[in-house]
């Protein structure tokens, strides 16, 4: 499980080998324990701290520890020292980064990420019959556009880099377009905005974005690839460019997770804020979505290769799929 702590003021220490959350509270603090063997990751929100003790045990049990901003995207994490593969896979990541290997694998990325924003849009369609037209028309255009993306064709990544930019913007101005235009009148927004964003759909969806990218880094180093080499993000210094090219066809179940609070009518004024320049989740809000996120991400079962299980598993078996393909070519 993911251990998150949002609510500024919390505080995470050891008790008896235990983890216990004291979370401030009008009444007096609320405590929860949790045994490390049942943690994965400890995510912290600005506002909240823990002892040396919860480190050397989070290390001890393989748990990494992730800091956020208030928006919820991640600045960094405390991880073991230990390789968890060989390190021919990042060698022959190294390689396939200057050969058309790399074209192969982000024109796949851009179409499964197209191609899961279409089956988002079929979803919806299913209980708005007045808006079905509109919806197949998107659904139209993205599907125009993964066969363009297919039929690129290049030695390294930058014959195409310009090309594939283009058409993965165009389905994402048409697919967000449509996402505000189902939305009722006072959530609707203009495009997509981040950091800060510039209304309340965005500044849930930033925020879920920022815990899909902790999960997809923590994804991509047990699987053994190095989160720094990239195929079509550059590699500036401190960039973890792989993750930003392997989230990008599971940004589309944030989306969904997303959508489904404001079509649901969950989401009030109480869950957002005014910030400099925009507009931020309070601490409702947040976890208002990292609540919904986990049970999309953790709980709920979908079908994948013949098997029922998470969507974080899935994407788990999609990483150690890239690193098996990688050093058997």
């Amino acid at each position: 499980m993911q251990l998150y702590l949002t609510t500024y003021g919390t505080f995470l220490h050891i008790k008896k080998g235990m983890f216990e959350v004291r979370i401030p509270g009008d009444d007096g603090p609320e405590k929860k324990k949790v045994p490390p063997q049942k943690v994965t990751t400890i995510v912290m929100d600005r506002g909240t701290s823990l002892t040396w003790e919860v480190v050397k045990t989070a290390l001890q049990h393989n748990i990494d520890i992730v800091f956020t901003e208030g928006d919820g995207a991640p600045i960094g994490r405390v991880w073991h020292s230990k390789l968890g593969s060989t390190t021919r896979i990042r060698k022959r990541q190294l390689e396939a980064s200057l050969n058309a290997e790399s074209v192969e694998w982000i024109k796949q990325w851009i179409v499964q990420k197209i191609e899961n924003q279409v089956d988002l849009l079929k979803t919806l369609k299913k209980h708005r019959k007045t808006k079905r037209p509109r919806i197949d028309e998107t659904i139209e255009k993205l599907d125009g556009i993964i066969n363009k993306v297919q039929r690129l064709e290049g030695e390294t990544i930058t014959d195409i880099d310009g090309t594939i930019r283009g058409l993965e913007g165009t389905a994402g101005r048409a697919y967000f377009k449509l996402l505000s235009e189902l939305l009722v009148g006072k959530y609707q927004f203009q495009g997509r905005s981040s950091r800060p964003a510039e209304d309340a759909f965005n500044a849930f969806l930033n925020y879920a974005y920022g815990i899909l990218y902790s999960r997809i880094e923590r994804c991509v180093m047990i699987a053994g690839l190095d989160p720094y080499v990239g195929f079509l993000h550059r590699d500036d210094y401190n960039k973890t460019s792989f993750v930003f090219d392997f989230i990008e066809p599971y940004r589309p179940y944030a989306d969904y997770a997303v959508f489904k609070l404001f079509s649901g009518k969950r989401v009030n004024q109480d869950h957002t804020r005014e910030i400099k320049n925009g507009v931020g989740l309070t601490k409702p809000g947040k976890k208002m979505i990292v609540k919904a996120f986990v049970q999309h991400f953790d709980e709920e079962t979908i079908r994948y290769r013949g098997k029922n299980q998470t969507r974080i598993n899935a994407i788990q078996q999609d990483a150690h799929t890239v690193a098996n393909k990688l050093i058997e070519s």
